[in-house]
């Protein structure tokens, strides 16, 4: 007996102008009291998925230096699969700011996603001694 094919994901409900560049499964071990996963824990992941966009840029040593924005829109819930979604939102002259939106996928009905987070972090290029440097301007920017 084969298995009926998954519904089709909508693209029109995911970034069309974002990179997808992370994607994760909470487990039970990050959950709340409430059974909901913690936002702690989300906005660590936000956090690394920030990096990658940022580390395109900085060629190099960089450290979180702001959480400008963050929203929490829905309840993570354990099985859901996260699809972390960034951008490049300013290159300043020692830091970089990046735009995460994560949408969530119920492991049993994937294919259907529900934007439940979005985050604005700053991320600030350091040489070898911890001191902000300069971040290298791509062609184009």
């Amino acid at each position: 007996m084969s298995e009926s094919p998954r519904p089709a994901a909508n693209p029109a409900q995911l970034p069309t102008d974002e990179k997808l560049v992370l994607k994760v499964i909470p487990m039970p071990r990050d959950v709340n009291a409430n059974g909901d996963i913690f936002g702690g824990w989300v906005m660590a992941q936000v956090d690394m998925a920030g990096a990658v966009i940022a580390a395109t840029y900085t060629a190099g040593r960089m450290a979180t230096v702001a959480v400008n924005e963050f929203i929490f829109k829905q309840p993570v819930r354990v099985g859901d699969i996260l699809s972390f979604y960034g951008k490049l939102v300013r290159i300043g002259r020692t830091s970089i700011t990046v735009k995460i939106e994560v949408y969530a996928e119920h492991f049993n009905a994937q294919g259907s996603y529900t934007k439940v987070t979005e985050a604005l972090l700053t991320y600030v290029a350091l040489d070898e001694n911890g001191k902000p440097r300069e971040v290298p301007k791509p062609a184009g920017i």
